[in-house]
Parts: structure tokens; C-alpha cells; sequence
């Protein structure tokens, strides 16, 4: 009995004594329960955050806590990760509130989840490229860039692709877009509108060698130049020196056999290629390309060779076009037997001596160059699935068709066999990549072509949708759980979310700044995508908005947020590689502004100036030197001008006309260009006009959203692209916003495909160019030309000139005040005044300067008056009232009335309304109501421009 009793109470002390434990342990999971349920973030959109489990250790006082995967879909730093410690031990129960605490999501301690960006100590070097680093030649160079990239994208090789395109669908016989057609665009179109004229073009422009496993060149016509095949009028030559001579090589090489391919067939392997030995003497020997061009326009060039053993890293290749002479160094060490994009450059139609392609034996290398095809243009899909190609241009197609016709074994573009051409897409931009940098410092596993990519980037859209007009905002997804962890190089694959948190802090930061909004951002899912698990290297899918929410469109759609979009991209890559090789950066400064041309003090000579533009987000990005392009005529701008300050003189031959733009640069790169202004110097002027471009505006499409109705009215109004878009599928059907979230044409936002494959006509900012053309060949008088905002800043003083045109195209803002009030003083004087535009009756200015000053009065709008036709002094012409290929839209051009004693001049055929009116007073105008450089014929702006020249001169 007294054994049993002793047993007894020794088994009631221990359930005792565990009882304080256990009451501890529940205590703590009921706190960490409510503290992750109830826990929100500024940072990003997480969703619900619960408590997956924790461990405690008493005995070595540490609290191990795991959170689910919402909580580790934010971005941490240092501040917020020390706070939610801090928040932590405030609400642990004592004396656990002592222990080390350590709080897991995303598979690491969240301080570890800290871009190394970010921290100020304590880098993750298992994350960073360290002592991996390509010191080779780049691919490709353009050694004829007036300046250098120290701090930039300099020898950076990137991938870049822009989501889906049209696609074979297997089982159902037919090609369609990957996603559906909303709001006038798919994916597969609205992203490739922000990656080709923004993105590449500013990662170029810092340096890096770009590669996109989809088409990048708009240009339908294709113009290939091949030893083997020649597209009809083209040609192929060689040039040997002695016993130097071109030889074939013992590899493959393209030849285009047919005009349409079936699957699993490699054009790179039915012709050959040819070699020579290299002399470091310039040009002795050499290869030409000279394409028939059929049409004057842009047209991307691709040259091809095949990786020899004697291959040399700086082949000389010189381009012929309408600007000039461009040289490029091509790395032949690598990416041989694919088509490898050099530039776009501008060519006239047929055959010219200055439209050619050169590859010379010149080298610095003792070795050989290889010469293979050389292609002209982007062109029409052309291989066949299920019967038929697409029929759409090639850069509308998925990278699968790309692949196949850029020379890329099978098992790289059609994984499936040919069975599934959907996956086949989604899998080849990123295989395609590793083909490609296989065998270099960043790839060394696999076998390929030795280009040394480092990073992937994948821009998307995704669907969602919000009824309250709130953005769904942007998302980025990762993968870590590949590869035991790591990338091919060995570093670990949280790089990757290093990238993804940097993109997304990034575009948060720079869209709400730049438009004073809260953007909306979302998670960082670290999910097992195709796109972010195959590449060899840290990578990134980037879901930039909804292209199924009104509200994100809306935004998306306007110029202006595609090119921050792009700007903020560009910018984290940077930072982001920079952080990785540990080196410095600097951000490529922003377009000039201010920009004026002027008669020179010395005779046939003009001067320009601008100045420079600050970014408040960027204190790197400051101008360190200018370089200034020049245009003569119709042709193409040359290679540029380094330029240190901020103002240029250039000797001008009388009766040309000059066009120039101005970029700015540091030694980060390039930044996009300014407006293109031109001026013209008469061999016997009877005076100079002053050419005013007034016209900055960039625009999204006409819109609407009410109780009822939502979406856009690309019809009505297509908006004004910067230069051109392909975003448009066609024209949206259904506006019923009740009907939101439904993908088939009973849905909110379902739109026709009448767009497709048109690039539709945006505002170039050249339109000084076509002012001043019609002011050469009207008569004999000089122009120059320059931005309003140096009229609005005083800088340019009107009283000189002997007429001034201002250009107000589809502007819709109001001439502020101190411009208003330079044209009256002007006109006051004497001066003879030209301005022309969609939206200057009630927008130009107010009443009493358009009545009293202009006379004219506001008439009403033209917009529902469908018909372009316009008559006066002894003319009839169309303007383009709708999305088109050659000129910006027009849709609702003004009447304006006369006022005073002014009389009209033009008239709209239907309704016989006002479109144009004079006033012959003391001073003289003419005003039109509709732009001038919409008038599409050039013999028909001439007309329209000697006669108001006639009336000025008009004693």
C-alpha cells in the first residue's frame, strides 16, 4: 500500500509539472495564431497569412516559428523584418519572449529573404554571380556609338521575352491566341507594345545584348541574302585578296529551300556556309549582301554564320542603309547556325549601293570569319501545322515557329514531338535560352552555343477583375524547388526571388510616383512555372497587370505608363546585375527637353540647344554628354554626334533639309531620344519661318465606364500611340460591364480581330519634318523649328521670323498663358500666323484669344461626322478618321467659324461646316481645324501650303 501510494504521487508531480508547459505551448499558439491572421502589410496584397506550426526548445531557449506561403509573399528588408521581431517578443508570452525567435517562410528565415540589394551587411554570396564573371567579347557590338557604357548593361547578355503569341491548338486543328481577346488586345499582343519599344530598346541603349525567343521586327516583308538561296533581285557576293578565298565549310549552313517549312525541318542545315582566313589589313577581302528591298521602311537585319574552330571574336560587319554606314563586331566564337539580330535600320525600296550588308576579313585575331544568310525584315509566319501556317506576321506567332526557323534543334522548340504545340511555347523561350548560353560560365552543364545569358525575364499580363474600378495591379513568380536549389552555375535560386522582389518594389515606387496613385502590388509566388523552373539561370516572371480589369487597361493602355513600366524594369535589372558582380551602376538619364534649331551667326550654319531633364527617383541619372543624330532629305539618321554641352552648331548645304534629335547619355547609356526637329536653308530665302511643335501628346484609346457600360472605344477614337503599337486585336464588341469576368463574346470587354497585325500609326514627333517639307517645295523661304516649351520659357522670341506654324496636331491641352500671350505679341506686330490642329476650338486657349487674336469661334466637334473629305482653294483631300498604318487618327477634328473680319477657307464636304478660316488684317492667320500633316498626300499638303503662303504674301 505505501509502494502504490509513493508511485501515485510521484505520477502526480509529473502530470503537475508538465501542466505549466503545456498551458505555456497552447498559450503561444493561440498568440502566433492571432498575431498571423490578423497580421496585414502596406508593402503588398498577401492574402490571408495563418500559422502553419512552431517548435519550442526549452532547454536551449529558441522558438522556431514557420509561417504558410502567403506570409512569405511580401517583400522584406531590414526594417520591416527587424519590426515584425520586434511585434513578436511584444506579444510572446514571457519567458519565451526571451528566446531566440527565428521566423520561417518561403523555406528560409525571412531575413534571409532580403534582397541583397537591400542589406547593409551580411550579403548571401550564395546568391551573388562572385567570381562567375564572362570577360570575353560581347555577341555583338555597334563599335560605331559615339561614346562609351562604363557603368551600365555593358557585355550583359539578357533574355527577354513578351508572354504567349498565336499558337497551333493540337486538338483542335486550328491556330488562336493563347489568351482571349478583351478590352481590343489579347496578352500575346498588349505586352509585346511595352517589351519591343521600350524595353529592349533601353537595355540596348545601356549596353546589354538582347535576345527575345519571339520575333521582335514589325516589318511583314522579309528579304533574305544567302550564298545558296536568294530572295528574287537580291545578291550574294565575294570578294577574295590573293591567295585569301572563300572556302565552304565543312559544317551545314542555311539555305531557304521553301517557302512554307513542316514541322521537325531545319533550314540551317540544308546549305552551306563559307569561310576565309583573316588579315588584319581593312577590307582586302570580303562577302555582300545586297537585298531587294520592296518597300521603303525599317527592317530589322540578322546575319548568320557557324562557330569554327578558328572563329574569331571581332568579325567586322558593316551596314548600309539610309542614315549611313554602321560597324558591328560579331563574337563568331559563339551562337553560331541561328540568326543573330544586329540593328534596324531604315532602307529604300530595290536594289542601292547604300543598302547592303558587308562582312570583311579584317580582324585583330589570327583565325577565320564565316559567312552565312543574312535576313532583312521580321516577315510572315511561315511554318505549317495542321495543314496551314498562320497568316499572320511572324512577330505575332509563339516562340515555338521562331525557334524552329532561328535553326534550334527539335527537341529545343517541340519538347512534345509535335504533340502539343501550347506547352511546346511555353517550354522553348526558355530551353531555347539554355541551347543558347550552353557551354558558358553561366551555363557550363549543358551543351550549346556559348552565349552567356545570366538572367531571364518574362513580361505577362494575367486575368482578374475588380467591379469597383480597383486595380488588380502586378504580380511576380519564381521557382526554387529545381535543381537541388541552384541555378546551372551553381548559385542558389532565392537569386531569383532577389530579382522578383526588386522588379515589383520597383514598379510600386516608380507608377505611383509617377502617375499619384497607390499601384497595386501584388504577391511573389514561388511556384513551379515553366518559365522560372527550365531557365539555366536566376529568372522571373513578371504578370504586369490584368488585361481583364477595366481599371488596369485603362492605365496600361496610355504611352506613358508603358514607358515607366519599362524605365522601372530596366532599372532593377540594373541595380539588380550590378549587386550580383558587385560593381557600380548608373541609371541612363531621361530625354532631353527645350529643344530648339535656329539659324546660326555664322552663314549656313544652325545652331541647336536643349537641356537636360533631372529624375527625382534617380539621383544617378544625370547628364554627362549629349550626342546629336542628324537626317538629310528622306534619308536616315546617321550614327551621331558626341556632344559635351548643351548646344550644337552644324554646316548645313543650302537647299537641303537637315533633321536632327538629341539623346542624352553617362555612363550608364543612352537616353530615349527627343523630338525630331529639321530646318531648311533656301539658296534664295525671302525669309524664315519658324516651325512651333506644339504636339507632345500620347495617349491610351477612347474609354468609357458608367453604371452600365464599360471598356474602349478604339473606333471612335484609337488614342495616339508613341510612334506606332501592334497592341490592338480589333474592336471591342461587348460594353455591358454587368457581364464582367466572362471570356466568350456574352462577356465584358469580348473584341473582334480586324486589328490584328496592323501597326497602327501613333504620334512620331517628326512632323516638323512634314511642315517644313511643304515649305521647301512651296516656295522659296528658309524654316527652322522648335519646341513650344522654349517659346513658353522665353528662349525662343517669335518677332524674327516671317510667319510661324504651329504645330498643335491632336494636342488637347490648353496653350498655357505666357504662350498665349507670345502669339498675340507676335501677331500684334505684324506677324503672319499658321496654326492647325484636332482640338483647337475649344481647347487651344480661351475665348478672347482665339476670338479676338485668331478669329474664329468654336463651331462644335466633327466626330460624328464619319467622312475625311475636305475642299478649298481649289483642292478636295481625306484626313484618316480611324485606326490606320500611315498616319495618326483624326477622329474628331473642329469646326471653326469666323470671327470679325475673317472669311473660311476650308470646309468639310459632309455638312458643309467650317475647317478652315483666314483673317487678312493688320496681321495675318489661317487656321485650320484639323492638322495639317494629316493631309496624307504630299502634293496635296504642298497645294494647301502655297496657297496660305500666297495669302500671306498677298499685298
Amino acid at each position: 500500500m505505501k509502494r502504490f501510494f509513493l508511485a501515485y504521487i510521484c505520477l502526480l508531480l509529473c502530470v503537475s509539472g508538465n501542466l505549466p508547459a503545456q498551458s505555456l505551448e497552447k498559450n503561444i499558439e493561440q498568440r502566433l495564431t492571432d498575431y498571423f491572421i490578423n497580421y496585414q502589410t502596406s508593402y503588398a496584397n498577401i492574402g490571408t497569412c495563418k500559422l502553419d506550426h512552431f517548435t519550442v526548445d526549452h532547454e536551449h531557449k529558441t522558438l522556431q516559428v514557420y509561417a504558410n506561403d502567403n506570409f512569405g509573399y511580401q517583400p522584406f528588408t531590414e526594417e520591416n523584418t527587424q519590426a515584425i521581431y520586434r511585434s513578436l517578443k511584444q506579444l510572446l508570452p514571457g519567458p519565451v519572449n526571451y528566446y531566440r525567435i527565428t521566423l520561417y517562410a518561403d523555406g528560409q528565415p525571412i531575413e534571409n529573404l532580403i534582397p541583397n540589394f537591400l542589406r547593409k551587411k551580411g550579403k548571401d554570396k550564395e546568391r551573388l554571380y562572385g567570381k562567375i564573371e564572362y570577360k570575353g567579347d560581347a555577341w555583338t557590338q555597334n563599335i560605331s556609338k559615339p561614346f562609351k557604357i562604363s557603368q551600365g548593361l555593358q557585355d550583359r547578355h539578357i533574355a527577354v521575352w513578351q508572354s504567349h503569341g498565336k499558337f497551333y491548338k493540337n486538338d483542335r486543328n486550328e491556330w488562336r491566341w493563347q489568351r482571349p481577346r478583351l478590352f481590343g488586345t489579347t496578352e500575346d499582343l498588349y505586352t509585346q507594345s511595352i517589351v519591343v519599344p521600350y524595353l529592349i530598346p533601353m537595355l540596348e541603349n545601356a549596353g546589354a545584348v538582347v535576345f527575345t525567343p519571339r520575333e521582335r521586327d514589325w516589318q511583314k516583308n522579309e528579304v533574305i541574302v544567302d550564298n545558296n538561296t536568294c530572295t528574287p533581285g537580291s545578291r550574294y557576293f565575294e570578294k577574295n585578296y590573293k591567295k585569301n578565298v572563300w572556302k565552304i565549310t565543312s559544317q551545314p549552313g542555311f539555305a531557304q529551300k521553301y517557302l512554307r517549312y513542316p514541322d521537325n525541318y531545319n533550314p540551317f542545315r540544308d546549305g552551306t556556309a563559307r569561310f576565309i582566313s583573316t588579315l588584319s589589313k581593312p577590307e582586302k577581302a570580303f562577302a555582300e549582301w545586297i537585298p531587294n528591298i520592296p518597300e521603303t521602311g525599317k527592317y530589322a537585319v540578322y546575319v548568320s554564320y557557324q562557330t569554327l574552330p578558328q572563329s574569331v571574336s571581332d568579325a567586322k560587319y558593316l551596314v548600309f542603309h539610309k542614315g549611313g554606314v554602321t560597324e558591328f563586331k560579331v563574337n563568331q566564337q559563339m551562337g553560331g547556325g541561328t540568326w543573330v539580330y544586329l540593328g534596324t535600320f531604315e532602307f529604300d525600296k530595290g536594289v542601292n549601293d547604300y543598302g547592303m550588308v558587308v562582312l570583311s576579313n579584317e580582324s585583330s585575331q589570327k583565325g577565320v570569319v564565316c559567312a552565312d544568310a543574312v535576313r532583312f525584315g521580321g516577315g510572315m509566319g511561315n511554318i505549317i501545322r495542321g495543314g496551314n501556317v498562320s497568316g499572320v506576321p511572324r512577330y505575332l506567332e509563339g516562340a515555338r515557329y521562331w525557334g524552329q526557323w532561328a535553326g534550334m534543334p527539335y527537341e529545343v522548340y517541340s519538347k512534345s514531338q509535335g504533340e502539343n504545340d501550347y506547352n511546346d511555347d511555353i517550354n522553348a523561350r526558355s530551353l531555347m535560352t539554355n541551347y543558347l548560353s550552353g557551354g558558358s560560365v553561366f551555363n557550363p552543364t549543358e551543351k550549346g552555343l556559348k552565349v552567356p545569358f545570366e538572367l531571364t525575364f518574362a513580361m505577362h499580363s494575367d486575368a482578374g477583375f475588380k467591379t469597383d474600378d480597383a486595380l488588380v495591379g502586378s504580380l511576380g513568380i519564381y521557382t526554387t524547388n529545381f535543381n537541388d536549389g541552384k541555378v546551372n552555375s551553381g548559385i542558389s535560386r532565392y537569386s531569383s526571388r532577389d530579382l522578383t522582389d526588386m522588379v515589383l518594389t520597383g514598379l510600386q515606387k516608380d507608377i505611383s510616383s509617377r502617375f499619384g496613385i497607390q499601384w497595386a502590388r501584388r504577391s511573389m509566388w514561388n511556384r513551379n512555372y515553366s518559365e522560372t523552373r527550365l531557365p539555366a539561370v536566376p529568372s522571373m516572371i513578371l504578370e504586369t497587370l490584368s488585361h481583364q480589369n477595366f481599371a488596369d487597361l485603362k492605365l496600361g493602355y496610355e504611352p506613358e505608363f508603358k514607358f515607366t513600366v519599362a524605365r522601372s524594369v530596366y532599372k532593377s535589372i540594373l541595380k539588380y546585375l550590378a549587386e550580383m558582380h558587385h560593381c557600380n551602376y548608373t541609371v541612363q538619364p531621361l530625354p532631353v527637353s527645350h529643344f530648339a534649331v535656329t539659324e546660326g551667326k555664322k552663314k549656313n550654319t544652325f545652331e541647336l540647344r536643349w537641356i537636360p531633364t533631372e529624375d527625382p527617383l534617380e539621383p544617378t541619372a544625370k547628364a554627362q554628354g549629349y550626342v546629336v543624330y542628324t537626317r538629310i532629305g528622306y534619308g536616315g539618321f546617321d550614327n551621331g554626334t558626341y556632344v559635351k554641352g548643351t548646344s550644337f552648331t552644324v554646316k548645313a548645304e543650302p537647299g537641303l533639309v537637315y533633321s536632327f534629335k538629341v539623346t542624352a547619355i553617362n555612363k550608364g547609356g543612352e537616353s530615349f531620344p527627343s523630338e525630331i526637329l529639321s530646318a531648311y536653308k533656301a539658296k534664295r530665302s525671302k525669309g524664315t519661318v519658324l516651325i512651333v511643335n506644339a504636339f507632345h501628346r500620347t495617349s491610351g484609346p477612347e474609354s468609357m465606364n458608367n453604371l452600365m457600360m464599360q471598356g474602349f472605344d478604339i473606333q471612335s477614337d484609337p488614342g495616339l500611340p508613341y510612334i506606332s503599337t501592334t497592341a490592338f486585336c480589333g474592336y471591342q464588341q461587348n460594353f455591358n460591364r454587368t457581364k464582367a469576368g466572362i471570356e466568350t463574346e456574352d462577356g465584358l470587354g469580348y473584341s473582334g480581330n480586324e486589328l490584328e497585325g496592323m501597326q497602327i500609326a501613333g504620334n512620331t514627333f517628326d512632323y516638323p519634318f512634314v511642315h517644313g517639307k511643304a515649305i521647301q517645295t512651296a516656295g522659296r523661304y528658309s524654316f527652322v523649328s522648335c519646341s513650344s516649351e522654349t517659346v513658353e520659357s522665353g528662349s525662343t522670341d517669335l518677332s524674327p521670323y516671317y510667319m510661324v506654324d504651329i504645330i498643335y496636331g491632336a494636342e488637347n491641352s490648353t496653350l498655357s498663358n505666357r504662350m498665349q500671350q507670345a502669339l498675340t505679341n507676335y501677331s500684334r506686330g505684324g506677324g503672319k500666323l499658321f496654326i492647325s490642329g484636332s482640338y483647337i476650338g475649344n481647347k487651344l486657349g480661351d475665348t478672347n484669344f482665339t476670338a479676338n487674336v485668331l478669329k474664329y469661334t468654336y463651331g462644335g466637334s466633327m466626330k460624328h461626322v464619319r467622312s475625311g473629305e475636305i475642299f478649298g482653294t481649289n483642292i478636295r483631300f481625306q484626313i484618316p478618321r480611324g485606326a490606320n498604318e500611315q498616319t495618326y487618327a483624326v477622329p474628331a477634328p473642329d469646326c471653326i467659324l469666323p470671327a470679325e473680319q475673317a472669311f473660311p477657307v476650308f470646309c468639310y464636304t459632309e455638312g458643309n461646316q467650317c475647317a478652315g478660316v483666314a483673317y487678312k488684317g493688320a496681321y495675318r492667320t489661317f487656321v485650320l481645324g484639323f492638322p495639317f500633316e494629316s493631309i496624307v498626300n504630299a502634293d496635296q499638303r504642298t497645294h494647301v501650303m502655297k496657297a496660305m503662303l500666297h495669302f500671306f504674301e498677298e499685298k
